[in-house]
């Protein structure tokens, strides 16, 4: 029988051929510093496809992780939809959505139930990170007005977020269920939390950094000047690249018809002539 005041965690997971960085992210997990006598976590993750071992030594490392096998095809946002049907069979308390690149601090499960608590446990909690090095600075978080959250001292209300650190309580995902498997890769995140503030539900964002997670070094294939232009048309329809039809789908969804035709036109634009914009 469960204590009074406990919790059960299911994390959320997907992944493809980061072997190493998948663990260094478990080992992190593993680590966290939380009440265990009435937190119970517990892991799952979809293994989309992976041929590097990660599923093996996963296995064997962490042999308590539910591993869901995908077949390659279905990138973040729908191995995440994956892990989550899994995970509801369960009936958790908190969903917590961990991506892979991502390594939380010590106490950062504590901070976001901490953050979640004082919210009734009826809004989404979001952590940013910071990139590694001497000089850190904010890579992933929440978003007002459509823009990253850089100034993370303080806890605030968020338009919606990336989905590195997220933890929805059984309340929000009970109102809104899970992500929308319609997108395959990206998009998944800001539409859930899009969806929940449509719904009348709050986002708050965790004061202080939750984790560490880098930028990708080089762009996006579809917008890297440096790659042809038949190359970068080719990876623009995928799910890695900025898929018009799924875009525009979420845009329309959320901002109408005119936002949508705007943004796919800058788009556009943005592909014929990448050096146009900087990188960060």
């Amino acid at each position: 029988m469960e204590q009074a005041g406990s919790s059960r965690i299911a994390v959320l997971m997907t992944v493809h051929n980061r072997r190493e960085t998948t663990l260094g992210c478990l080992r992190r997990l593993e680590g966290m510093a939380y009440d265990r006598e009435r937190i119970l976590v517990d892991v799952f993750l979809t293994d989309d496809g992976c041929t590097d071992g990660t599923a093996e030594a996963v296995r064997k490392e962490f042999p308590q992780v539910h591993i869901i096998p995908g077949d390659g095809q279905l990138f973040w946002n729908r191995g995440m939809h994956a892990a989550w049907q899994e995970a509801a069979k369960g009936d958790y308390d908190f969903y917590w959505w961990v991506n892979d690149d991502t390594f939380a601090f010590e106490d950062t499960l504590s901070r976001m139930l901490a953050c979640s608590a004082a919210h009734g446990n009826k809004a989404i909690v979001v952590g940013s990170t910071c990139s590694s090095g001497p000089d850190p600075q904010t890579t992933y978080g929440g978003w007002q007005k459509e823009k990253l959250i850089r100034d993370v001292s303080e806890e605030c209300r968020c338009d919606t977020m990336h989905g590195n650190l997220v933890l929805v309580p059984r309340y929000v995902y009970l109102q809104i269920g899970m992500n929308d498997p319609y997108y395959r890769h990206s998009l998944g995140d800001t539409d859930y939390g899009l969806r929940a503030v449509e719904k009348g539900l709050e986002i708050w964002l965790v004061a202080g950094y939750c984790g560490v997670c880098d930028l990708h070094s080089r762009p996006t294939v579809w917008m890297d000047p440096e790659k042809p232009m038949r190359e970068r048309w080719k990876n623009f329809f995928t799910p890695l690249g900025n898929n018009p039809f799924e875009y525009f789908h979420y845009r329309r969804k959320h901002y109408g018809l005119l936002s949508a035709l705007s943004r796919i036109c800058s788009n556009l634009i943005h592909f014929l002539f990448p050096r146009l914009w900087t990188h960060a």
